[in-house]
């Protein structure tokens, strides 16, 4: 990290395959790194000390972040920890897979609520500190399926591809203040919610993928940690793709 500025850098959603190697990206960084959890994570201490044994040292905020309310008690509980969030990696995120024709409302408003709603939701609390500070980094991770279509995934398509739009946007308004907004739209990954899908639909998947395999959680956050330096400071507004050449734009 150039310079001896320590920065702190929350990622939501820090204990899932992504989300971790996000926050192992950071942390070698030189940053000080915070992962949220919810209320239903299994044995969230029991994966510090995990985490800390690799030479991680994480701090966990438990918050619903597709309740604004939860939102705002988790920055009052890090502002009483004496820590100021300079990066921000909205990564939380789930699937309720299905045919529109199948889709439940509960379905829809689930995946609405936690991969989009909480754009919203998270950054609302801490962008005027950033934009204060003069200095701040937003870091949306998207998806292949939010720029092309899935089909059973009306769903997680619609939320994804309104990330980018909620990037974009949010990149002009805060520009001149030293935030920088941008997004990182995934392919496939080889974390465990992929490697638990039946065998015969990942063979599929990585059979459409010209680079023919999966990516790894490690190259994905190894470009959201360049997104999140100092020399990336010109850089904002886009949303870059990472998936294996699956889609191309």
């Amino acid at each position: 990290m150039q310079g001896s500025t320590i920065r702190t850098a929350l990622v939501t959603g820090g204990m899932g395959g992504l989300g971790q190697a996000i926050a192992r990206t950071l942390h070698a960084a030189g940053h000080r790194v915070l992962v949220t959890c919810t209320a239903t994570d299994d044995d969230v201490l029991g994966w510090l000390a995990a985490q800390a044994a690799a030479g991680f040292d994480f701090a966990a905020y438990e918050v619903d972040v597709g309740d604004f309310a939860s939102c705002q008690t988790m920055a009052q509980r890090i502002e009483a920890d004496r820590h100021q969030v300079d990066i921000l990696v909205n990564n939380a995120g789930i699937t309720r897979d299905a045919t529109f024709r199948k889709l439940s409302w509960e379905d829809w408003d689930a995946v609405l609520r936690v991969n989009l709603d909480s754009m919203f939701n998270v950054t609302k609390v801490f962008i005027d500190g950033m934009t204060t500070r003069g200095w701040g980094r937003v870091i949306n991770i998207s998806s292949v399926n939010g720029s092309k279509g899935q089909f059973g995934q009306t769903n997680y398509s619609a939320s994804k591809a309104g990330v980018q739009g909620f990037t974009r946007a949010l990149a002009q308004e805060v520009a001149r203040k030293g935030v920088t907004v941008n997004a990182v739209s995934p392919g496939y990954v080889g974390t465990q919610l992929v490697m638990d899908m039946p065998e015969d639909i990942r063979a599929r998947i990585v059979a459409e993928i010209p680079l023919g395999r999966l990516g790894r959680p490690e190259e994905i956050a190894a470009l959201v940690g360049f997104i999140a330096s100092e020399p990336a400071g010109y850089m904002t507004g886009s949303n870059v793709a990472m998936n294996g050449g699956q889609h191309m734009s």
